[in-house]
Parts: structure tokens; C-alpha cells; sequence
């Protein structure tokens, strides 16, 4: 059994036995590896989420794009049976649907850009970082 020694109140660093400090170091570490991987999923979580708004946004400009179609359809078929301004009310319904689609997949596509790479960059970053400092400590 170690036991620690009392220096004198003048010295400020108290001594520790190396087992204590072994422990300590072990201690600490399970402890720095616990919070980087509770930050990593946490970061994983939100860039999910907004991976996940940004292709909801895909879905409704695929469907509203199905619409659009279904709308030049339509105006394709009144043109060809009546040579009346009914057509032109449907193209300009269908081209306008089709619009707002493009729109959408554009803002999805913003959206999905924000997400990606899906790696979790600042929880990387932070475990990049403590090991330059575990490394630069052990050096001293």
C-alpha cells in the first residue's frame, strides 16, 4: 500500500503515488471519451434531422412536379379539343405548379447541402484537439 506524502504548506503541488495518478488519468479519460461520443451522437441527431427536412422537401416537389404534369396534360388535351382560351388558363396553371416545385427542390437541396457530410466535424475537431493536448502534456 502507497501511501501520499504531505509537503510543507510553502509547496503547492501536492505529491500523489503513481498508482493514484494512473487511476486518475483512467478516470479522466473514460470520462473525455464518454462526453465525445455523447457529443458526436447528438451532432449525428441534428444534421439527421435536417437531412431528413431537406428530402421531405424532395418529396413535395416530386409530388407537386407530378401535379404540374398532370396539369400540361391536361391543357395538352382541351388544346387539341377546343381551340379556346381554356387551354392557355391550364398551361399557366401547370407551368406555374411546375415553378413552385423547382423552388422547393431548390430549397430541400439547400437544405440537404447543410447537412452533409453526415461525420460529426466538431466532435472530430474537439477529439483532435484533446489528443494534441493529452500529447503535448505527456511530453513535459
Amino acid at each position: 500500500m502507497t501511501e501520499t506524502q504531505q509537503k510543507s504548506p510553502e509547496s503547492p503541488v501536492s505529491e500523489h503515488s503513481t498508482t493514484e495518478l494512473i487511476r486518475d488519468l483512467g478516470d479522466q479519460l473514460g470520462d473525455l471519451v464518454g462526453s465525445e461520443f455523447r457529443l458526436a451522437q447528438h451532432e449525428l441527431e441534428r444534421k439527421g434531422k435536417q437531412a431528413g427536412k431537406g428530402a421531405a422537401m424532395f418529396g413535395v416537389a416530386g409530388g407537386l412536379a407530378l401535379f404540374g404534369i398532370a396539369g400540361l396534360l391536361t391543357s395538352a388535351v382541351l388544346a387539341l379539343a377546343v381551340v379556346l382560351p381554356a387551354w392557355l388558363a391550364a398551361l399557366t396553371v401547370g407551368g406555374g405548379m411546375l415553378l413552385l416545385a423547382g423552388l422547393i427542390a431548390l430549397v430541400g437541396s439547400v437544405w440537404l447541402k447543410g447537412s452533409t457530410p453526415l461525420a460529426p466535424r466538431e466532435t472530430l475537431d474537439g477529439v483532435r484537439w484533446d489528443v494534441r493536448a493529452l500529447r503535448e502534456a505527456t511530453r513535459k
